[in-house]
């Protein structure tokens, strides 16, 4: 630890101009972003005397080594360039919020021929439309089946369109009225994106234009005594005003505006964000952030907004923007944060602090609700964030760390007879799993398990310099490697290190974790370390153990199904590379290809009549052969079944795909 008398600039030096600053620890790292309207009055702030600072900033300004500053020629370019840094070093003393779940959404695929409505998690996709977000899919699907009672628009899948497009008759649903059935010519494509645009424009929140309609063509069809028609539509004017119940009237027509209250105490913030389009809540979400340097609830609210709609999508749009910002506490930098909320918006945003009326009482549901999802966050913590600290603090003291190991890394190597070999790499930081930083590899010079951990720990740290500087994505981090944990016992261990000692790696600490007895092997020690069996130390242990293992047989199933596919494709005349790689990656397992009908293999790009009624063929035969032929072909199909199964879940739970599934 530098003391900060021996970094501090001189006051000279530092510009009396806006801009950014960066504090950087000994390892380079950048451990907080800010912004100044004068650098020079900011950064001399954080050098004052001791006992005047906050604590968190005390904390702050001893871990850090060095500062640096960028000047700006304005403060919303300086508002622009802190979001950026934050979200590039993600400094552990800035707050950043995350979702404590991925939150589902109503989606209306108009960048299809004939869009779908469904629900979507996770990154948005350009031309989809997005609607929400909802607390549970239920309340989604529940929405959606009464909606598609005056909106008939498509919910099947691709493959179940092109089947019964192919077979020349509708599903269920077309048939019972609840879809428009597209897919035999019911309606035109122009016809079915009109329902589709009309479906949107009500879940915008414009929906008394709709209900106004429906009741107009009832009472008409009632006078000419057209009953038939009315009693219909007496039924879909119910189902629209029952999804309407779903979303309650909170403010006058018309309004448009994101509500954001926080409570917080010494410790942590909870923070609720409602959505309201048209006077209707249409979405929520909340989050709970730590308290890190010195700031109060409208710094933190300057920060969510900042974080919120900054942050892009796959198509490089953020979340939309609305014509009112309300807030429980008034923004320091409001005219600078309503200066970039506007020209991202392309319009005027406002941003104030509601004192009366309908806007005060919503306001104060939302603060209500921060104060509840808080004291329900510190009930559910309270055990759990002890428990992580005693582990971390019995695996110093047990493993005799210099300092506890704020960042664990495992590695456990998969499988089978010394065939389709993975090792999968996990991480958990400050006790808890950072499953973005999981990392798998396929290890193909190898058939040994030792030679295996080698070339995975030299892969994983091969660029990690000695003195610990680790590339872009390791300073993304905010530890560097304390311990590596290996699934094994002495051999494993001591093929890691000698990994790390061809690298010139020597700061960080290596143990193994046995199944057989649980015991924990040190490459100085000739016998087990025996931890207590009721430890939280050995408790964390075991879970980054399980979770690398279960990783790393994820992704040997997957392997392992993908070979056995290939097998039975290489069996198919005229399946060269290309079309043999592009129906491994349509079906994913050979139990899925088994299953599929002609139509469905016909869907695969490249796969035409021919070639895949010869697949078809090939197949059956494949599964008329002699028990024990077709025993060892289940065997095989079972395993790529599973992984396909691991991938599919992920997908709908909307992870990455390289995170494994937990239904492992």
């Amino acid at each position: 630890m530098v003391a900060p008398d021996l970094y501090r600039p001189a006051t000279g030096d530092i510009p009396d101009a806006p801009g950014v600053y960066r504090f950087r620890d000994a390892d380079d790292d950048v451990v907080y972003v800010g912004k100044a309207r004068s650098l020079r009055s900011r950064l001399n702030s954080y050098f004052a005397d001791p006992r005047s600072l906050h604590p968190r900033t005390y904390a702050m300004v001893n871990a850090a080594s060095s500062v640096d500053w960028v000047t700006v020629s304005n403060e919303v370019e300086a508002l622009q360039l802190e979001y950026s840094w934050i979200k590039q070093y993600d400094p552990r003393f800035n707050v950043r919020y995350r979702d404590d779940k991925s939150y589902p959404y109503l989606a209306v695929t108009m960048n299809e021929q004939y869009p779908r409505v469904q629900v979507m998690r996770g990154a948005k996709k350009k031309g989809v439309r997005y609607f929400g977000p909802y607390a549970h899919a239920w309340a989604i699907r529940e929405t959606v089946d009464q909606l598609l009672r005056v909106f008939p628009i498509r919910s099947c899948s691709k493959g179940v369109f092109v089947r019964h497009e192919r077979m020349e008759r509708p599903c269920l649903l077309g048939d019972i009225g609840r879809c428009a059935a597209p897919c035999v010519g019911r309606v035109s494509e122009q016809e079915h994106r009109a329902l589709a645009e009309d479906l949107c424009r009500f879940l915008s929140g414009r929906p008394d234009s709709f209900v106004r309609s429906i009741e107009r063509r009832m009472q008409e069809a009632a006078a000419i005594q057209d009953y038939e028609l009315a009693a219909r539509l007496r039924d879909d004017l119910a189902a629209l005003r029952r999804a309407l119940a779903r979303s309650a009237v909170v403010l006058p027509d018309g309004v448009d505006a994101d509500v954001l209250g926080v409570v917080s105490d010494e410790l942590q913030a909870s923070v609720q964000v409602f959505h309201v389009r048209g006077g209707r809540v249409t979405g929520q979400r909340g989050f709970i952030v730590e308290r890190t340097v010195e700031a109060d609830d409208s710094d933190l609210l300057e920060q969510l907004a900042m974080q919120l709609y900054g942050e892009e999508g796959e198509d490089g749009s953020a979340m939309a923007i609305p014509k009112e910002l309300l807030v429980s506490h008034p923004v320091p930098e409001i005219r600078i944060l309503t200066t970039w909320l506007s020209g991202k918006r392309g319009s005027k945003v406002t941003i104030a602090v509601p004192v009366r009326g309908a806007k005060r009482d919503l306001m104060e549901t939302v603060v209500r609700n921060a104060e509840q999802s808080l004291n329900l966050h510190k009930v559910r913590r309270a055990s759990d964030l002890s428990s992580r600290s005693q582990a971390l603090e019995q695996l110093q003291e047990y493993l005799d760390l210099p300092l506890a190991p704020l960042r664990i890394e495992c590695i456990d190597i998969s499988g089978h007879h010394g065939t389709d070999l993975t090792a999968s790499i996990v991480v958990f930081e400050d006790g808890l799993a950072k499953k973005s930083d999981y990392r798998k590899y396929a290890i193909t010079d190898h058939k040994d398990d030792l030679a295996a951990m080698y070339e995975a720990v030299t892969r994983r740290f091969g660029r990690l310099s000695p003195d610990g500087e680790d590339d872009a994505e390791q300073t993304k981090s905010r530890y560097r490697p304390g311990l590596l944990v290996v699934d094994g016992g002495a051999p494993q261990v001591q093929a890691a290190v000698a990994a790390l000692t061809a690298l010139g790696i020597d700061f960080i600490a290596v143990c193994g974790l046995a199944k057989r007895l649980e015991e924990v092997w040190l490459p100085s020690e000739t016998d087990p370390v025996i931890l207590p069996r009721r430890s939280e130390g050995l408790f964390l242990l075991q879970r980054v153990r399980d979770e690398a293992h279960r990783f790393a047989v994820a992704y040997h199933r997957q392997r392992r199904g993908a070979r056995a596919m290939a097998s039975v494709l290489d069996e198919v005349p005229g399946m060269g590379p290309t079309k043999r790689k592009a129906v491994l990656k349509h079906f994913g397992s050979v139990r899925r290809l088994k299953g599929a009908s002609l139509a469905e293999i016909e869907e695969v790009p490249g796969v035409g009549p021919v070639l895949a009624k010869t697949l078809l063929e090939t197949l059956g035969a494949s599964a008329s052969d002699g028990e024990g032929g077709a025993g060892q072909d289940n065997n095989s199909g079972l395993t790529a079944m599973n992984g396909g199964i691991n991938v599919t879940t992920g997908e709908l739970l909307g992870e990455a795909s390289e995170h494994g599934s937990a239904a492992d």
